[in-house]
């Protein structure tokens, strides 16, 4: 289990600190911190137990910006300003020494007019535009930038820049700029997110979850691991991974992605992105028993 992470969100809670963390983990993933004192927490925890601090941007909380950078918008100023944000965030970073640091990619996300969209969540309408907007040329060109920006900023400040993918377009799943990319940029690399892979897979019929982990998973750092549950609606978001959680019931295929994710890149970081108080101390530790038998059993 030394390859596991657990998240805090909106601040450091001692509650599911202890409840969720365990001796041996990697690390913690921190975002939307409110206060310096939450901050000086993780700080402290960090160094008490030895484990490494990472940041799903941004680290902290602001409701006057945008949540995710808009680092690929048409608009010059837009995207000006989202590089800027982000330079903020750096110099504030510096005195936690983060890992990685966590941007979603693409921003705006690029919706594929052919899908109904209603049942993916977006916080705010600048968050997102649609395919006919933009060009692959374009987004080639613009993510190659960002790219350069990114790894230029990572030898800075040091930190791995890991780029969690949204929506995912045809646009990029159709092409091989990306991995072309990640080829040429080593120090960026990548994480994939279980229930956002299944939730695209259910809404876009056009999308095929397991191929993205196979053509993606080695490219990563980090899996984003949690279930969900898609009927008629969608139900029970972040919910814990449990082997019971059947496909039949309308839950994501966990086992599948692992055993996909483990023959790719069994070396990656799982960050449980759930919600522990949905569920017991016993059943979370049959979550983690679960999921490390999966990755490590023997061959």
């Amino acid at each position: 289990m030394q390859q596991f992470m657990i998240g805090q969100y909106g601040g450091f809670d001692d509650k599911k600190y202890l409840k969720d963390f365990q001796n041996g983990f990697y690390g913690i993933e921190a975002c939307l911190f409110a206060s310096r004192e939450d901050a000086e927490l993780l700080i402290e925890a960090a160094r008490s137990r030895g484990f490494q601090i990472g940041v799903h941007f941004p680290f902290r909380a602001n409701a006057a910006r945008v949540r995710d950078p808009l680092v690929l918008a048409g608009d010059d100023t837009v995207r000006n300003d989202a590089f800027q944000h982000i330079l903020e965030e750096l110099e504030y970073l510096t005195a936690i020494q983060p890992e990685y640091v966590l941007f979603h990619y693409p921003k705006p996300v690029i919706l594929d007019e052919r899908v109904n969209w209603a049942g993916w969540r977006f916080g705010d309408r600048r968050e997102f535009i649609h395919e006919h907007e933009i060009t692959v040329e374009e987004l080639t060109i613009r993510t190659a930038q960002l790219f350069e920006w990114l790894d230029r900023q990572s030898r800075k400040y040091q930190f791995m820049p890991v780029l969690e993918f949204d929506a995912i377009s045809r646009l990029i799943y159709e092409h091989d700029f990306l991995e072309q990319l990640l080829n040429q940029y080593p120090r960026i690399r990548l994480c994939l997110d279980t229930a956002r892979l299944f939730l695209q897979d259910k809404l876009d019929p056009f999308f095929d979850a397991n191929k993205i982990l196979s053509t993606f998973t080695k490219y990563a750092t980090l899996i984003h691991l949690s279930n969900v549950q898609i009927t008629d609606t969608v139900q029970n978001s972040h919910y814990p991974v449990l082997p019971e959680l059947s496909v039949n019931h309308g839950w994501a295929p966990i086992e599948e992605y692992l055993r996909i994710i483990r023959a790719e890149n069994r070396n990656v970081k799982i960050m449980f992105e759930h919600r522990s108080d949905l569920i017991t101390p016993e059943q979370l530790q049959r979550c983690y028993t679960w999921v490390d038998g999966i990755l490590n059993a023997p061959d």
